[in-house]
C-alpha cells in the first residue's frame, strides 16, 4: 500500500476574495438564495387541488402488477381509471 503526501491548503483572506469574484463574475454560477435551496430540496408549494385521501385497500396481485408493468406513476393512473369508472355509472 502506497502512502499519498496530500497536503490541504486552506484559503486566506485574499484567496476568497479571489474565489469569490470568480464566482461572481461566472454567469453559470449564479447566487443561491432561500428560493433556489427549496427548489432544490424539492418544495412544491400549496396543494393546487384538493388533496387526495390516503387509503388502506387490498387489491389482487395481477391489478397491482399490471398497473405497476405501466411505470411511475401507476397509482395516479389507477385513480384516473376508477374515476371514469365512477363517471360511467353517475351517467348511466
Amino acid at each position: 500500500m502506497s502512502k499519498l503526501n496530500l497536503k490541504i491548503h486552506i484559503p486566506d483572506d485574499a484567496d476568497e476574495a479571489a474565489i469569490n469574484a470568480g464566482i461572481a463574475a461566472d454567469p453559470d454560477s449564479p447566487e443561491v438564495g432561500r428560493e433556489m435551496i427549496a427548489r432544490m430540496r424539492g418544495f412544491r408549494g400549496p396543494q393546487k387541488e384538493p388533496t387526495k385521501e390516503r387509503i388502506t385497500i387490498r387489491l389482487s396481485p395481477e391489478v397491482l402488477d399490471a398497473y405497476r408493468a405501466t411505470g411511475r406513476g401507476w397509482q395516479s393512473r389507477m385513480d384516473e381509471d376508477l374515476k371514469t369508472l365512477v363517471n360511467k355509472d353517475r351517467a348511466a
